[in-house]
């Protein structure tokens, strides 16, 4: 509602109190406002009613697909939650936007992550290459793998997550959650990786990480090339090497804080993680993704059919680099670039951006 519309309803209030003794005329003279424009905005009034019964009944389509799932999204994240419902629904960003701040419906805002220290035992002097240098979807699926380790605080303690991210496909290939920081429970994830997706590993295919204690390990590097697969590491302190993978975390934490405080056990704590995946590959649409979710893009991909019943059905990503050319020309690292420097490769090719952007 706008200031003149909240002047004229204010002048509409006035004139029906019992006790007003002022005419249109003068209330109008008094807010400034002309007598010509409070008439049409009374004679406007059933066009704004109906406008407001049809916002009322789309910001319930709305707030069902922000509810979907039991999760919060943002605004792209209801329109690609409203296009997966039974029929679809097509509704813009602008107008989900206009709705959301008209009706304070808010989303889940990213914090920043204050766990930021590792432990220090079984930490070696190997530091890999950065093969990948920040081509993430350049490649292929199956072919760019990231992984990485997050804290999750609960009662007064932290449960570990190690991971294992498809950088093209953005699919949650592995996982394990441990009670303790020992390397064993990051071998597991490697070892669950090969168990499960194997047959789809290619011999170019990289394992990338930080250069955290566990990944210098020595037991670490030996499992990687007893399972064929190729190491590369982001430079030190550099997070956007593995942009995808941090992004990952800080989203899956904006989603299960508030659970999380919840949480008196451990196996409280395993079965919202589990939750989370289930709903992260099936169900967390994205919009780079062609409005689907990973395990959807994952089969959009590899058999060209797009689950989604409308009428501009996306184009297939377009696959910008050969298998043997990731890490062909691996070489020392180039110097840190500042912020707006930063190159970042989307989905059907190589594109810079601002890193605010990723």
């Amino acid at each position: 509602m706008n200031d003149s519309s909240c002047v004229f309803e204010i002048i509409c209030n006035t004139l029906q109190q019992s006790g007003n003794a002022l005419s249109v005329k003068e209330l109008c003279a008094t807010a400034g406002v002309s007598r010509s424009g409070y008439y049409a905005w009374l004679k406007a009034a059933p066009k704004r009613e109906l406008q407001e019964q049809k916002d009322r009944a789309d910001f319930e389509r709305i707030l069902a697909a922000y509810r979907l799932h039991g999760y919060a999204k943002g605004a792209k994240g209801i329109c690609m939650a409203l296009l997966h419902m039974t029929p679809p629904v097509v509704m813009n960003l602008k107008k989900i936007r206009r709705l959301m701040d008209k009706f304070q419906l808010s989303c889940p805002h990213r914090g920043p992550n204050p766990y930021k220290r590792m432990a220090r035992a079984l930490k070696t002097s190997h530091v890999a290459e950065n093969l990948l240098k920040r081509e993430f979807d350049c490649y292929g699926p199956r072919m760019v793998l990231l992984t990485d380790i997050t804290y999750l605080p609960y009662n007064g303690t932290f449960a570990y997550l190690s991971t294992v991210l498809d950088a093209f496909t953005r699919q949650l290939l592995s996982y394990v959650l441990s009670e303790s920081l020992e390397v064993d429970f990051v071998l597991e994830t490697v070892s669950q990786l090969v168990k499960n997706q194997g047959l789809s590993l290619h011999a170019e295919t990289i394992v990338h990480s930080d250069q955290g204690c566990h990944y210098t390990s020595y037991r670490f590097i030996r499992i990687l090339s007893d399972k064929k697969l190729r190491q590369s590491m982001s430079r030190r302190g550099n997070c956007w090497d593995n942009a995808p993978q941090e992004s990952f975390f800080g989203h899956m934490k904006d989603h299960i804080r508030a659970k999380l405080a919840q949480c008196v056990t451990f196996s409280e704590v395993q079965f919202i993680i589990d939750d989370y995946m289930e709903y992260y590959n099936n169900r967390r649409y994205q919009w780079q993704l062609a409005k689907l979710a990973p395990n959807e893009f994952y089969h959009f991909i590899t058999t060209g059919e797009y689950p989604l019943d409308i009428s501009n059905v996306p184009a297939l990503p377009v696959i910008a680099r050969k298998p043997e050319e990731l890490g062909a020309g691996a070489g020392p690292s180039p110097h840190r670039e500042s912020p707006k420097q930063i190159e970042y490769h989307g989905i059907g090719g190589c594109v810079s951006k601002n890193r605010d952007t990723l």
